[in-house]
């Protein structure tokens, strides 16, 4: 006997309320979008359609599915064995970000490809420029240490008409920096967005997949299969997300006046405290914190500048409202 099949609402709350997965998974319009999906598709104990979780190829498929259905594109793929990551919380991140620039910029979301985006760790997935220039026209500029994702992401644009000339990929090849070799000397950027990487080492990194797949899967779990995957650049570094984020903002001082804001996702609430402490060292004028819910999982955006009052004014005028103060002009 199934267990009692469950009422579920029909939104997720704890989405942004502009992300497109905001609803449940519609599996019927997404075969037909992608019926490489359909093969995947079981019942769960419910008796509701679903896939199975601790299957990574399963949620390769569902990611492609979703891409293909909400963001237009007409192919994806990621090599074996690469972060396979979710969609919802990658789109929430976009969104929120949007809605600090939409405080800062007399209510109106900046949008359109001179608007600039920087992804630190772009990925073999590509995911944030695929959501960013889909949802709002941005360009991107995609990093990564890893000639393989690089190669990846570019196959990724190259396949998809909708990201040619909106998206850039540049191998970053000094792991220890995060803006030298990205943001091209003398040219503004407007935004940085980052995922860093979580653990601390590989052994925490392994430790928290098999947590992950026991929580997935209802069969005793002896090795660790990785359902959204994961190189071990993608997945840990050393001194893990803190460090990584407290490295990140000393290097961001010295493109200042290069970039409006920079951010980063933070994932432990516990590293706030270091993270705080090393933006008031590189005084930072300005520090915004945007809290982010996905299902129980809370995390949150940090994101400061270091432009003044007057820099931001100009910068807005300039770059993001140009456009609407010539037609007022006319």
């Amino acid at each position: 006997m199934p267990d009692k099949k469950r009422k579920h609402p029909k939104e997720k709350p704890s989405l942004h309320p502009r992300n497109k997965n905001r609803n449940r998974y519609d599996f019927k319009q997404l075969v037909e979008t992608c019926p490489e999906l359909a093969p995947f598709i079981i019942l769960n104990k419910y008796e509701d359609e679903s896939i199975d979780f601790a299957n990574p190829d399963a949620v390769k498929m569902l990611n492609k599915a979703l891409l293909m259905h909400h963001y237009g594109l007409s192919d994806w793929d990621i090599p074996e064995n690469y972060l396979c990551p979710p969609i919802p919380g990658r789109a929430d991140y976009i969104h929120h970000i949007a809605d600090l620039l939409q405080q800062n910029n007399y209510g109106k979301i900046p949008a359109g490809n001179k608007f600039t985006c920087v992804d630190i760790g772009v990925g073999a997935n590509c995911i944030y420029p695929i959501i960013g220039n889909n949802e709002y026209g941005w360009s991107f500029i995609g990093s990564d240490i890893d000639p393989a994702a690089i190669d990846s992401a570019e196959k990724i644009i190259a396949s998809n008409p909708s990201l040619q000339g909106n998206v850039k990929c540049v191998l970053q090849e000094n792991p220890k920096d995060y803006f030298y070799g990205v943001i091209p000397k003398d040219e503004l950027v407007d935004l940085s967005i980052c995922n860093p990487p979580f653990h601390a080492s590989a052994k925490d990194a392994l430790e928290g997949t098999m947590r992950k797949t026991r929580n997935l899967s209802t069969e005793k779990v002896t090795k660790p299969s990785l359902n959204f995957a994961g190189q071990s650049n993608e997945l840990w570094c050393d001194g893990g997300e803190e460090r990584f984020v407290r490295n990140m903002i000393n290097q961001s001082k010295k493109f200042a006046k290069s970039c409006f804001w920079f951010s980063t996702l933070v994932s432990k609430e516990s590293n706030l405290k270091s993270v705080y402490q090393a933006l008031t060292a590189a005084e930072a004028v300005k520090v915004e914190t945007l809290p982010m819910g996905q299902g129980n999982k809370k995390s949150r955006i940090v994101a400061w500048t270091f432009l003044s009052k007057e820099e931001q004014q100009k910068w807005k005028n300039v770059r993001w409202n140009n456009q609407a103060e010539k037609k007022k002009k006319i």
